[in-house]
C-alpha cells in the first residue's frame, strides 16, 4: 500500500502565494509521474501540473507562469509553489503518484485526501 499525505493549503488574499507538499510513504518500488489536481465546487477535477521522474513538467495553462511544481525523488515528495493567486484558482487540491509497488508488476494511480485552498478577493 503506498500512502499520499499532503500539507500546506489554506486561506490567502489574491494576489498572495501558497506552496502545498506531498509525501509519498508505504511499499513503493517506484514513482512515475507526480502531480496535483484540484477539484473546485461544482466542476471537474482537472490537472494543475505534473512532473515525471525525470523532471519534465507539465503545467495547465490557467497556472502557467504562476505555479511551480518540483519533486525530491530520494524522498518521494512533490510540491507545489503557487504565487499570485487569484480567486479562480480556489479548490481542493489533491496529490496525484503513478506508482508501483513493491512487488507489482504495474503501476496504480494513488491519491491524497484533498487540501483547501481558498483565494479572497
Amino acid at each position: 500500500q503506498v500512502q499520499l499525505v499532503e500539507s500546506g493549503g489554506g486561506l490567502v488574499q489574491a494576489g498572495g502565494s501558497l506552496r502545498l507538499s506531498c509525501a509519498a510513504s508505504g511499499s513503493i518500488f517506484s514513482i512515475n509521474t507526480m502531480g496535483w489536481y484540484r477539484q473546485a465546487p461544482g466542476k471537474q477535477r482537472e490537472l494543475v501540473a505534473t512532473i515525471t521522474s525525470r523532471g519534465i513538467r507539465n503545467y495547465a495553462d490557467s497556472v502557467k507562469g504562476r505555479f511551480t511544481i518540483s519533486r525530491d525523488n530520494a524522498e518521494n515528495t512533490v510540491s507545489l509553489q503557487m504565487n499570485n493567486l487569484k480567486p479562480e484558482d480556489t479548490a481542493v487540491y489533491y496529490c496525484n503518484t503513478l506508482t508501483r509497488g513493491l512487488g507489482d508488476y504495474y503501476v496504480r494511480d494513488y491519491w491524497g485526501q484533498g487540501t483547501q485552498v481558498t483565494v479572497s478577493s
